[in-house]
């Protein structure tokens, strides 16, 4: 399908598009803190030509991606314990995605000495991230098998929310790139094993799969993380379709693992629907 939209007088494409781009630069940079868009550096740590530019650059289908990953993420009962007990993710639920965007974003258009720099900040605060499972089972975020699953699981639904929302055709060698190209910030982070095709990200899933859980706790962030207010309410229809079309993007056992329903019926509107606010964002930011 054709990212076109119909044309509109300059008149009133105009403010329009400065309306939508207003809105989505609010959403991802904390003007209370002085957070302005991160700037493309072609010395950053991938460059102009790479995969991760092209896929990391689409609003819709990182959000979408985002939230897939995160509900993959909290399957691992240690890596939900470390959001339960070291974060304000109840409080903070919107400030949380968006320094989580921030980082991708500074890791793939910043300098690098930009990239490296927010890298260390994220270990150092990895460092003092440790507690106790409900089970007494201890763990600590710097544990490279837990920064491999946040790793892996990020990287396939970025991924995985691109070939469907952005290019379809994707070549196999492309996919096999941009995983191979994002190793290098899961090493810079300490993870380990780190996939370099989508064949070993797919294997690692699969290995991981028998620690993984479900239970109140998990359920509680999985509900607060697709319940979310929108930040306004002329954004809540575009909210909805982006919660609809991440649970869509899940894997089918993780959907079950989370008790949420295969979306058969709803499923050709939502895709429809998310592909047209890809279409109207990459209009707006053209």
């Amino acid at each position: 399908m054709s990212d076109a939209i119909l044309p509109l007088p300059a008149p009133l494409a105009r403010p329009l598009k400065q309306a939508i781009t207003r809105g989505v630069v609010a959403l991802f940079n904390d003007r209370s803190r002085g957070e302005a868009p991160v700037i493309r550096r072609a010395d950053s740590l991938f460059g102009p030509d790479s995969v991760a530019w092209r896929v990391h650059g689409d609003v819709t289908s990182m959000m979408v991606g985002g939230v897939a990953s995160l509900m993959l993420q909290m399957l691992h009962p240690a890596v939900l314990a470390g959001v339960w007990d070291h974060s304000r993710f109840r409080e903070d639920m919107r400030g949380r995605l968006r320094r989580t965007a921030r980082f991708i974003a500074l890791t793939t258009y910043g300098g690098r000495e930009e990239a490296e720099s927010a890298i260390a900040r994220v270990r150092a605060i990895h460092g003092h991230i440790r507690g106790t499972l409900p089970d007494g089972t201890p763990y600590q975020a710097n544990d490279p098998s837990l920064l491999a699953w946040v790793h892996v699981t990020e990287v396939t639904s970025f991924l995985a929310g691109w070939i469907r929302y952005g290019e379809p055709g994707m070549t196999l060698t492309d996919r096999d790139r941009y995983i191979a190209e994002m190793a290098r910030i899961g090493e810079a982070l300490g993870a380990d094993p780190v996939p370099r095709s989508r064949a070993e990200a797919l294997d690692l899933i699969e290995a991981m799969r028998p620690a993984l859980r479900v239970d109140a706790r998990t359920r509680e962030v999985a509900r607060l993380v697709l319940g979310q207010p929108a930040p306004h309410r002329l954004a809540e229809p575009v909210q909805s379709l982006t919660m609809g079309a991440a649970v869509d993007l899940l894997p089918g056992w993780a959907r079950r693992m989370h008790g949420l329903p295969d979306p058969v019926l709803s499923r050709p509107l939502l895709r429809a629907g998310t592909r047209g606010v890809a279409r109207t964002l990459r209009w707006a930011f053209a």
